[in-house]
């Protein structure tokens, strides 16, 4: 089993800046993509960002030029850096990752979501 633990989220004012991490834990033989995704009260989950494991990214056209997305492969962990924030920034933000178990069995696995609440 992989397990995702997401942090970094929390309050800030509009304009501020947020990083948010996601550490994939297990029996990981490596990951593939990792992608951030976020939900707002009453809309659906969209996709934010998206790494590969060759480095290439894509965006929300929302969040381009603000927003990167990147990745520690040692560490098997992604990160989210988010900056000029604004207030539809706000949403529960999911990290989500595919790849492959040291037992050649494909996974994959969503965390538990953090909070970014951006204030105007």
């Amino acid at each position: 089993q992989v397990q995702l633990v997401e942090s970094g989220g929390g309050l800030v004012q509009a304009g501020g800046s947020l990083r948010l991490s996601c550490a994939a834990s297990g029996s990981i033989l490596s990951i593939n993509s990792m992608g951030w995704y976020r939900q707002a009260p009453g809309k659906q989950r969209e996709l934010v960002a998206h790494i590969t494991s060759g480095g290439s990214t894509n965006y929300a056209d929302s969040v381009k030029g603000r927003f990167t997305i990147s990745r520690d492969n040692a560490k098997n962990t992604g990160y989210l850096q988010m900056n000029s924030l604004k207030p539809e920034d706000t949403a529960v933000y999911y990290c989500n990752t595919k790849g492959v178990t040291k037992g050649f069995v494909g996974f994959g696995s969503w965390g538990q979501g953090t909070q970014v609440t951006v204030s105007s």
